[in-house]
């Protein structure tokens, strides 16, 4: 059974993709970066965006009966030129004691004010 979630983005239901979906213990949550309401959130700024994207992130995980701490896996993108430091270090204070596998790369993202895009895998418990 299939469950998935979506942040109101319009690019989720034109392109045909859920910000996150669950499939038995699984959550995997889509690219996300720091789109509002309004669009990009926090422009020019890489520790707002990764700050933004993954609040987006964890409040589909926890749609889906989830939290950070059942995080195993993330992925990071930022764009070439962007300061990874930042975006590392915000990473950190969210997972620092979960310590998921992660990889970041440089990657060209699609839209040129957004500087970080976050992927996360995670594996709930079972039971409380």
């Amino acid at each position: 059974m299939r469950r998935r979630v979506t942040s109101g983005v319009s690019w989720e239901e034109e392109y045909g993709y859920s910000r996150a979906i669950r499939v038995g213990d699984r959550v995997l949550v889509s690219g996300t970066t720091a789109t509002g309401p309004d669009g990009a959130v926090a422009v020019g700024d890489p520790e707002g965006q990764t700050r933004y994207a993954l609040g987006k992130v964890e409040t589909a995980i926890r749609a889906l009966g989830g939290s950070l701490e059942d995080v195993v896996r993330t992925r990071i993108y930022v764009r070439p030129g962007t300061d990874w430091k930042p975006v590392a270090r915000v990473h950190g204070e969210a997972f620092g004691k979960v310590r998921p596998a992660c990889t970041l790369v440089m990657a060209e993202l699609v839209g040129e004010e957004y500087l970080v895009e976050i992927e996360a895998e995670a594996v709930l418990r079972a039971g409380p």
